[in-house]
């Protein structure tokens, strides 16, 4: 198959589900070849440190040889750099490597065509310094209730950690769990189907981003994956948000799903 055929199939598999990589080896073969040949590359990269293995490096640059203009503005694209890391983070998290919070990845297309014997996809690491410098001022956050019915329906993210549930206070057996600041409390059809301690919203000061937890209790097996009850709506696709420790980076105009209730977040 010619690059071009690949590069169509593979765009197309990422813009009908770019934020399920299960659906990538059933719906585009040639898509999962690409991928699992970059994360087997990145994990062979990883160093055994005290026990633990440790992948080091907070960039990874891919190089693709003969690519054609076209192709090239494609791979060089935002949202396939996004998909990459994504991925690559996935593939890290689960073979238990730690790994920089900061790790991006460089799409390298080439025109020149690869020699005999020589691959046409290549991988290589670097170790960059993390952009602390000029640190930019925290910008204002806030969320707004689209469905449902939250007291109050409009909020301001000014602390570290922003709770979002059911109820205004969380109880459990041994005593006071914690208190939700954006709280479905009216008992609404939409407001049943939030649940009391359902997710949260972190500030993180080193990197000024905000990211999204999900803090529900549910099985999290391949026959209940889609049972999160927490998504983000970016661009009119949805993205799962499943329960680990990393959360995932909120973007201005993203709409926060939570069972059925909506609300917005911007930035400004």
């Amino acid at each position: 198959m010619s690059l071009s055929d690949l590069m169509e199939r593979l765009g197309k598999t990422i813009f009908e589900a770019p934020f399920d990589a299960a659906l990538a080896p059933k719906d585009a073969p040639e898509l999962a070849e690409i991928r699992l040949a970059v994360l087997e590359k990145v994990l062979k990269k990883g160093q055994r440190v005290g026990g633990r293995i440790v992948f080091p490096y907070n960039l990874v640059q891919i190089h693709v040889r003969g690519t054609s203009d076209d192709e090239s503005s494609f791979l060089k694209s935002d949202f396939l750099r996004g998909y990459f890391e994504q991925e690559i983070k996935r593939s890290l998290a689960r073979s238990n490597y730690r790994f920089p919070d900061d790790l991006e990845v460089e799409f390298h297309p080439l025109a020149e065509l690869p020699k005999r014997a020589e691959d046409w996809l290549r991988v290589e690491t670097e170790s960059r310094a993390r952009k602390e410098a000029g640190r930019a001022p925290r910008r204002t956050a806030r969320l707004t209730v689209v469905r449902g019915m939250a007291a109050p329906s409009e909020i301001t993210l000014n602390k570290e950690r922003t709770n979002l549930g059911r109820s205004t206070e969380v109880y459990r057996a041994h005593g006071p769990s914690r208190r939700n600041d954006l709280a479905f409390t009216d008992e609404t059809e939409i407001n049943c189907t939030v649940s009391r301690e359902h997710a949260h919203i972190l500030y993180l000061k080193r990197t000024g981003e905000y990211r999204l937890y999900n803090d529900r209790w549910y099985k999290q097996d391949k026959k209940d994956a889609r049972n999160c009850g927490l998504w983000i709506i970016r661009g009119g696709l949805s993205q799962d948000v499943h329960r680990n420790a990393r959360g995932v980076k909120l973007q201005s105009g993203d709409e926060i799903q939570l069972g059925r209730a909506i609300v917005k977040f911007q930035l400004k």
